[in-house]
């Protein structure tokens, strides 16, 4: 089966087919680092993450190279330096700042699972390429210069798309006519645009900002906008044009049209990426995260409560471009299936195959709900196929659901060593805990069960929930 994946563009599922199946690029919007991460934060870089790793099964690890960018310049950061900084010069503040969050950010994905992309260019480091996409616009008449300001003219753009087929019409990714734009956008309103659709690509500094010598001949020191700024890390890492450029939902308009407008202008191409994927939006426990209804939650702050591998399958289980409901009990019985499926897997090596339903699933515009519908399916008593009697025995099985598993980011480590680490994360002393049941088994022998009760209490209070069998004891931490 070949993969195939919905393009935000076309409005439907194409097959994937590479510019250079030795050199797969994929471009997605990386963080602006002046905060922790919320949980809707975390689904893009769960989703492309799971795509990544599922290009590096297809292609080669060696051939996919897939770049996330760091936003370290916007006014929110300016404001959370001079918040938290009062004493430093703005600049210095800023660094501090930008280090502290993506330090954050980076322990928190690394938490959920989350390969490091291959690049992870910073928008501070690439002014000299938005400088020269810039001046490639304002040469080619679809950008000018006002008050110290660079405007972008969608305006422009479509006169030449129009006397041009070479070049994409504006709107045409978000699917939105210049009428509709300024009747649902939030535009600024200033004196020096031709019109109500331009925007900016290069605006002056305010004192003590972080400023940059201007392009278009403005003598004023300036900064970006924050579109110019993705054009321009993508071109340089990935080209002129490149296979997968993704994100979430709400970054369709204006974020990605601003940055296929500007990429295809600059450079007189049809397209940026020949394939634009877009997640959906998540909710919390049914209503829109937001911090005036309370329910906003950071990924850092369930991390304090969830293993990150929960949080990582429990976004899983609803396919990335359908809306997703951040639920209390989706987490519960997301981290009972992780339990159920590591005592699944046990201890033993993963497969060098991959199940084909499984792969199958992946392939089908990366439906991961329908690959851990597989994973449940996948037992290591069964047989996996009436053809397989012979072949697939439990401990085959238990190898082949772990391959599958991997290629979502999950069961990453042995059944012991999570074991552990779960243990640990609770503060459980597994000695204290082994004497424990070694006192209540003796006072189950002695038919005192009142006192064998009260040790069970004592465990639940520690946070063990014990399971008694016919094999014995076991036990681990309750949730």
């Amino acid at each position: 089966m070949e993969l195939r994946l919905y393009d935000t563009l076309s409005r439907e599922k194409r097959t994937f087919v590479p510019l250079d199946a030795k050199d797969v690029r994929m471009y997605v919007c990386g963080p602006t680092v002046y905060d922790f991460a919320h949980i809707g934060n975390a689904r893009p870089v769960i989703v492309f993450d799971v795509l990544f790793r599922l290009l590096r099964h297809l292609y080669g690890e060696a051939h996919v190279k897939y770049v996330r960018n760091i936003t370290d310049v916007d006014d929110k950061i300016n404001d959370r330096a001079a918040r938290d900084f009062p004493g430093l010069p703005l600049n210095e503040a800023i660094r501090k700042v930008t280090e502290q969050t993506a330090k954050q950010f980076h322990a928190d994905v690394d938490a959920l699972g989350c390969l490091r992309p291959t690049v992870e260019p910073r928008a501070t480091e690439h002014i000299g390429e938005m400088r020269e996409i810039i001046e490639r616009l304002v040469a080619g008449r679809f950008a000018y210069p006002a008050e110290d300001h660079v405007l972008f003219s969608p305006q422009a753009m479509n006169a030449m798309s129009a006397a041009n087929s070479e070049l994409p019409r504006y709107g045409a990714l978000s699917k939105r006519s210049l009428d509709e734009m300024i009747a649902g956008a939030r535009v600024d309103v200033a004196p020096y645009k031709r019109d109500a659709t331009d925007f900016v690509l290069w605006k002056p500094s305010k004192p003590g900002e972080p400023s940059w010598p201007s392009p278009a001949g403005i003598a004023a020191q300036g900064r970006p906008g924050w579109h110019i700024e993705c054009s321009a890390m993508a071109w340089k890492h990935l080209g002129e044009h490149f296979d997968i450029h993704g994100g979430g939902i709400d970054l369709v308009f204006p974020h990605h049209e601003n940055e296929v407008a500007q990429t295809c202008c600059a450079f007189h191409r049809e397209r940026m990426a020949n394939y634009w994927m877009h997640n959906g939006f998540l909710q919390v426990e049914s209503e829109k995260m937001s911090k005036s209804l309370g329910n906003f939650v950071t990924i850092h702050e369930l991390l304090a409560d969830w293993p990150g591998e929960v949080l990582r399958l429990n976004m899983l289980k609803t396919h990335y471009r359908s809306p997703i409901d951040w639920t209390l009990k989706n987490l519960e019985e997301s981290s009972k299936t992780l339990d159920e499926w590591y005592r699944d897997v046990a201890d033993v090596e993963p497969s060098d195959d991959i199940d084909p339903d499984f792969l199958n699933s992946l392939l089908d515009d990366l439906n991961t709900a329908g690959a851990i519908k597989r994973l449940h399916e996948i037992s290591p008593v069964m047989r996996l196929s009436q053809s397989r009697l012979d072949d697939w025995g439990g401990e085959t099985a238990q190898r082949y659901k772990k391959s599958a598993a991997m290629l979502l980011g999950l069961l990453p480590q042995s059944a012991t060593a999570r074991s552990e680490q779960m243990r640990s994360r609770a503060g459980i002393d597994p000695a204290k805990v082994a004497a424990l049941l070694a006192a209540r088994s003796e006072a189950r022998a002695r038919k005192d069960f009142a006192e064998s009760d009260r040790i069970r209490d004592l465990l639940a209070a520690m946070g063990v929930a014990i399971k008694d069998s016919k094999e014995g004891t076991t036990w681990e931490v309750a949730r």
